[in-house]
């Protein structure tokens, strides 16, 4: 009911697009690991650069949140969204890393339709985020994302049933099933980022 003398904190809303807009960075870089010829050390190390930038910017919101008597929506949803827009990129970073330090060069073609599905929903997240200051047109972002996430998660699982037959060592298979595992991961972050601007949409409805 109070609704209408909350600030509109530009701040705020600009340091969760400024964190999607790096989720987008970040999900796009890692589509290079979808080539055999990519340099995935290079590819790692933007990755840690992008991530760097993704703390500093939840360390910015966090600090903001603190010195801040009255926020735009309910600290904990904002605390919830940064954390989880983090996440994104943590688990983004490390599957890059891991691939990097596995030497591996080529990923199952799953994985790479897994990694074409993030860089889908950072680019649908970046769309989407400026909206949150309206809070208008998004339930069909959030719609999405969990189609995205439905799909990626069942490549994830046609994945590990090819990596399971037999027709790898098992090396090899403990260092896919690594990787698969930080982009599924990144995948379920960015559906709780949704989930977590669905419930501030609803609750300010």
């Amino acid at each position: 009911m109070f609704s209408g003398f909350k600030p509109k904190s530009e701040l705020f809303y600009a340091l969760f697009t400024s964190a999607s807009q790096y989720l987008e960075f970040g999900a796009k870089t890692l589509t290079e690991l979808t080539s055999p010829l990519a340099d995935t050390a290079s590819i790692a190390e933007r990755m840690v650069e992008f991530e760097h930038e993704c703390d500093r910017i939840t360390h910015e919101l966090f600090r903001t949140v603190n010195s801040t008597f009255v926020t735009p929506f309910d600290r904990s949803d904002i605390y919830m969204l940064g954390s989880t827009l983090d996440d994104v990129m943590d688990h983004m970073e490390a599957a890059s890393h891991l691939v990097s330090l596995y030497g591996v060069r080529e990923l199952p073609h799953q994985l790479c339709e897994v990694i074409d599905t993030l860089d889908a929903c950072a680019r649908i997240t970046a769309e989407a985020m400026p909206n949150l200051s309206s809070m208008q047109g998004l339930e069909k972002y959030w719609i999405k994302i969990n189609e995205l996430e439905n799909k990626a998660d069942h490549l994830y699982r046609t994945c590990l049933a090819s990596l399971f037959d037999g027709h790898l060592d098992a090396l090899t298979v403990m260092k896919l099933k690594d990787i698969a595992d930080e982009l599924e991961d990144a995948a379920d972050a960015f559906e709780k980022v949704a989930h977590v601007i669905e419930t501030i949409v609803l609750k300010e409805s």
